[in-house]
């Protein structure tokens, strides 16, 4: 395998007469001069050291994108939903993403380096170049010397990136999470929906009218909430509402009136109304946001500030921070060293056993580091001993392994040894020992060759008169074995990578609460299904552009085409397995995928230490009630209210007039009770008060009653606050239609309602958006095919979660919302496909 490719590299060089006997001399250790129309030995050594940086570069290269990938879509949703709530310009998003890539290539560039080791020396020791490098006198050294290029390069850009990069972009990631929760927060008045998002102001809607430059409200309803236990009510008929300034809204209100009641004072209360008055509405700052994970002031700070701040009383934590910044970047030389001696002896796994050992070995240094660092807060262990300690212990192993290989030691034998256990595949049959045997496999090569000069012809014509017929063919067979071999492989990584990053967030929290490994192990099994369900669509993707890209570059693809078979009913097979994957996914969502979420929350809350999450939403404390012909409208507010007794506290009703929403009656109660047996609520401590316009009707104080006009019963008041991925389709549906009725924000949920039916659509649009791709990349192989899927479903993500987010704030309806990145990248991918060569 070597001479060949030492005879390729030969030929490029022009040099095609001399070029194997040059390979085959500087193997054998001969130091060649220069000769006429020959090539140097080191300039041969220098083509070679190329060709191995090359591997290891590329498979690095791919391997950073993957793994930032990752985990920049885990922050992704929630700052596009930011950035659209506050209506932020395209260079503030493209800023917000450049400040928090940094912080993710800390993590990303030693994984990067490792995997490039692994994979690209993996796929070399599969050919056997690396036996035939070592017969030929490489050392193990030889390959340190150029894997430890990569790692000084990562090294360097690691550095720098620690240590200047990363301060500077949390200094502006702080700056700018400053000044977004100052400013605006931009959204549209959905009606019969109540909204806090005001200056101690609640407003409620029946109707919304929107126009140009201002909207037309109809029957509002606005509570003062400055003292919380008597607030100040506003009724109006209708409303102009206009922009002000950007600092809120300026409210033009239409006869109407206002209510005001001294909390301690029940006698005294005031009512006036009025035909127009202006009202302005100042907008609350936003305490909620975050642009990343590290927007901690401690993460922001300088190298000398650190080093000063170091000294000091409690300078702990900022001598572990200073550590931080140097071990993580260093850890690309240690993870080189570990990653020579084992990437060439994976033999005959290949690029697979080198996955395996990516996913082990990150999983185990950061695994190390974590506990490191959380001992060292604890004061366990010195800083700059936890903070180093899985350096030390990685480049001791490495150390440990590069003499092992180097003296012939048992331990890489054994690891080499579990390696080729099992045949690469199964073209591959073990070598016959003794004579006999040798003989009959002699035997048996004759006849095969003899069987392939006498009927080969005859297979190739037969091959070209050959009409595709029917489905499946076996044809169909061996495209869909190929699909499901590479997105079986696909799907495990992604899922194992997550978990393995998800592991690594919860250690300190682990380490804090001590949490058992059981509750871990039974929460990040719960967590497996929605990972799968989430990355299904991603992995079909990266499936079909490796899958066909692999067909092209073996000349696969240009047989089947020799045979008469059309692109088109050649990725029949990858439709059908696409769409059922899309319908297994809807069934999957239906009926397993809820309750597992709802398992591994609440495992989640116990590993953070969180009390059991209340199935109440604490901040609902307006409720409309349930509108019955020809009754009154009603709204409740409560602080608070006791599920488990059937209690309210501080209960104050308000009824109105559904047709001009003016206030007809106010009930108070410091308490009111469920009476069980009477199917009443018995409010206790209040008063009555009953008005018609600004003349108060009637007034009353009671120690208790009961108003049998008023039928919610407790369960009506007990809204369980679920998260859409805790429910199926029918479930969150329901969900949505109770929470309105009672004057709840539910266009987050409806959008996701609709997303429960679009994205496990997505599979089949990912299908159909790679095949035109895949086939435009000719003979680049599969490393372009994966580094293509990760820029296509980077774009489909980041369209998605833009109008997610547009959906959430009500700037767009939630189904166009939902399906629209189905129906452009779809319509995309179709016409690329229509424009392809068949």
């Amino acid at each position: 395998m070597f001479t060949d490719r030492a005879r390729e590299i030969g030929n490029r060089s022009g040099q095609c007469r001399h070029s194997f006997e040059f390979a085959r001399g500087i193997f054998r250790g001969r130091g060649w001069r220069r000769k006429r129309g020959r090539l140097e030995a080191g300039d041969f050594l220098r083509i070679l050291t190329r060709y191995i940086l090359g591997e290891i570069s590329s498979h690095s290269l791919i391997g950073c994108a993957l793994f930032t990938f990752i985990l920049f879509m885990k922050d992704l949703g929630h700052i596009l939903e930011m950035v659209v709530r506050n209506s932020s310009s395209f260079t503030t998003v493209l800023q917000i993403f450049l400040f928090t890539l940094p912080n993710t290539f800390l993590v990303t560039i030693p994984m990067a380096v490792l995997v490039g080791v692994l994979l690209g020396l993996s796929r070399l020791a599969a050919d056997s170049e690396i036996t035939a490098m070592r017969a030929s006198g490489f050392g193990i050294w030889y390959f340190v010397r150029v894997a430890s290029v990569v790692a000084l390069l990562g090294t360097a850009f690691g550095l720098v990136n620690s240590l200047y990069v990363i301060p500077k972009a949390n200094q502006a990631i702080l700056t700018m999470q400053h000044e977004l929760e100052t400013s605006q927060a931009s959204f549209e008045i959905q009606p019969r929906v109540f909204y806090e998002d005001f200056k101690n102001t609640v407003i409620y809607v029946q109707n919304v009218r929107s126009g140009a430059g201002a909207s037309n409200w109809q029957n509002i309803f606005i509570a003062d909430v400055s003292d919380p236990a008597s607030p100040r009510i506003t009724t109006a008929e209708s409303a102009t509402v206009a922009d002000d300034s950007g600092q809120g809204l300026l409210i033009r209100l239409r006869n109407g009136s206002e209510h005001e009641a001294e909390a301690n004072q029940p006698g005294q209360y005031t009512v006036s109304t009025f035909m127009q008055t202006d009202r302005p509405l100042t907008f609350s700052p936003q305490s909620d946001v975050h642009l990343g994970r590290m927007d901690t002031p401690i993460f922001a700070l300088g190298n000398r500030e650190l080093l000063q701040l170091a000294n000091g009383a409690d300078g702990k934590h900022y001598l572990i921070e200073l550590h931080r910044r140097f071990a993580f970047p260093v850890a690309c030389l240690v993870l080189m060293l570990i990653g020579v001696p084992l990437g060439t002896v994976s033999r005959r796994g290949g690029k697979s056993s080198g996955f395996i050992f990516t996913i082990l070995l990150v999983l185990a240094y950061y695994l190390l580091s974590n506990f490191g660092i959380a001992w060292a807060k604890q004061g366990r262990l010195p800083a700059a001993v936890g903070v180093w300690l899985a350096n030390v212990v990685f480049a001791a192993a490495g150390l440990f392994l590069l003499s092992q290989m180097a003296s012939g030691g048992k331990v890489l034998s054994s690891i080499a040894s579990w390696f080729s256990r099992a045949p690469r595949n199964g073209s591959e049959v073990p070598q016959a020992e003794g004579p006999q045997e040798q003989q009959k496999a002699g035997w048996r090569a004759a006849v095969r060759a003899r069987y392939r000069r006498r009927f080969g012809p005859q297979l190739v014509k037969s091959l070209h008169r050959f009409k595709p017929r029917g489905f499946p063919l076996i044809l169909d067979d061996y495209v869909l074995r190929e699909f499901m071999k590479n997105f079986m492989m696909v799907l495990c990584g992604f899922v194992l990578i997550t978990l393995v990053f998800t592991f690594f967030e919860l250690i300190a929290d682990i380490l804090r609460n001590h949490t058992a490994l059981t509750t871990v192990g039974a929460y990040l099994w719960n967590l497996t299904p929605s990972q799968i369900y989430l990355i299904t669509p991603l992995s079909v993707l990266i499936a079909v552009l490796v899958t066909f890209s692999l067909f092209s570059r073996s000349s696969e693809l240009t047989a089947m085409k020799a045979t008469g078979i059309s692109i088109y009913r050649l990725v029949i097979p990858v439709f059908v397995i696409a769409a059922i994957l899309a319908g297994g996914l809807f069934a999957f969502d239906q009926y397993y995928l809820p309750q597992a979420n709802r398992r591994q929350e609440a495992l989640r809350n116990t590993i953070k230490g969180r009390p059991a999450q209340t199935t109440l939403n604490p901040d609902q404390k307006w409720i409309f009630g349930q509108q019955r012909p020809g009754e009154p409208g009603r709204i409740f507010y409560y602080q608070f209210f006791d599920p488990d007794q059937n209690a309210f506290a501080n209960l104050t009703l308000f009824e109105f007039n559904p047709t001009t929403f003016a206030l007809t009656k106010r009930i108070f109660a410091t308490r009111a009770v469920w009476n069980e047996k009477e199917r009443a609520w018995s409010f206790q401590n209040g008063w009555e008060r009953s008005m018609q316009g600004a003349i108060v009707t009637s007034f009353r104080e009671f120690q208790g009653a009961e108003f049998v006009e008023v039928h919610e019963e407790p369960s009506y008041f007990k809204k369980e606050s679920l998260q859409s991925q805790e429910m199926n389709f029918g479930q969150l549906e329901r969900y949505i239609g109770d929470l309105q009725q009672s004057g709840f924000d539910t266009m987050r949920l409806r959008v996701q309602l609709w997303h429960k039916v679009a994205y496990p659509l997505a599979t089949i649009v990912m299908a159909v958006l790679a095949i035109p791709f895949a086939l435009s990349m000719g003979r680049r192989g599969s490393l372009t095919g994966i580094a293509a899927g990760i820029g296509i479903a980077l774009g489909y993500w980041l369209v998605a979660g833009l109008f997610d987010a547009m959906g959430s704030v009500n700037y767009l309806p939630s189904a166009i919302a939902a399906w629209t990145p189905d129906v452009l990248f779809g319509l995309t991918g179709g016409y690329l496909l229509l424009r392809t060569p068949t």
